[in-house]
């Protein structure tokens, strides 16, 4: 009997921050044309602080944007309102933020953690069930690590663990970078609205970075290739 085949490795997919929304209506209306333009699997959103009717309110006014384009919504934070708001999940900063907000968010929403600075913390939050591990993102100071540093840590993760790891990319080389590590997904985020081209050309061009990187890296010398054989990204 011949060995069943193992699926090929998916390619990463791209995880969209917003800037700090005040007021929604612009980004309602771009993000339709945005998600129907690259592969975008969820959609971090950064709230002003604010009170919280306020902020359920935005949370409310972008969801339909988000989620009836294919994405999930993720807050920034903000465990309280993921509920009450509608939301898919939040993204957490350090295990203890994930351990608080365990409760509240399963086992029906995402909970993804990062402001993970050493592999100890990173295997905790694996082993504590985080949906996501997110590796590059700047602390409290504005400090990250190297380019270097993140693409190793993510490739570190990705042939040892199963829960999805997320890199932080801060530019379109740092994006290549990372789906070559192993990353299942990039997070992308100030570059892209910074854009001169807009949003959208930096959005198309970052999904092409991904194709490219992951053809290089995965293409014909490792398809077929998973240490799971499992489709990690559609856990995401």
């Amino acid at each position: 009997m011949s060995n069943k085949p193992v699926p090929p490795r998916p390619a990463p997919r791209l995880y969209l921050a917003t800037p700090e929304v005040d007021d929604p209506s612009q980004l309602a209306n771009q993000l339709p044309e945005l998600l129907a333009a690259a592969d975008v699997a969820a959609v971090l959103l950064r709230l002003k602080q604010t009170d919280q009717r306020t902020m359920i309110a935005r949370v409310k006014a972008l969801a339909p944007a988000i989620q009836n384009g294919g994405a999930a919504l993720l807050l920034d934070g903000h465990v309280e309102l993921v509920a009450r708001a509608g939301a898919d999940g939040a993204h957490l900063t350090g295990l203890a933020a994930l351990e608080d907000a365990w409760p509240s968010l399963k086992p029906d929403r995402i909970a993804g953690v990062g402001g993970l600075a050493t592999r100890h913390d990173s295997m905790a939050a694996g082993e504590a069930g985080a949906d996501y591990v997110l590796f590059g993102e700047p602390d409290a100071k504005g400090q990250r690590p190297s380019t270097e540093a993140i693409a190793e840590r993510l490739q570190w993760w990705d042939e040892l663990f199963e829960p999805p790891c997320v890199g932080f990319a801060a530019s379109r080389e740092e994006l290549f970078e990372f789906a070559a590590a192993g990353a299942d997904f990039v997070l992308v985020g100030d570059f892209i609205w910074a854009d001169p081209r807009g949003a959208k050309a930096a959005l198309i061009d970052a999904a092409q970075a991904i194709a490219q990187a992951y053809e290089a890296a995965f293409g014909k010398a490792r398809a077929g290739i998973d240490k799971s054989g499992t489709d990690k990204a559609g856990r995401g």
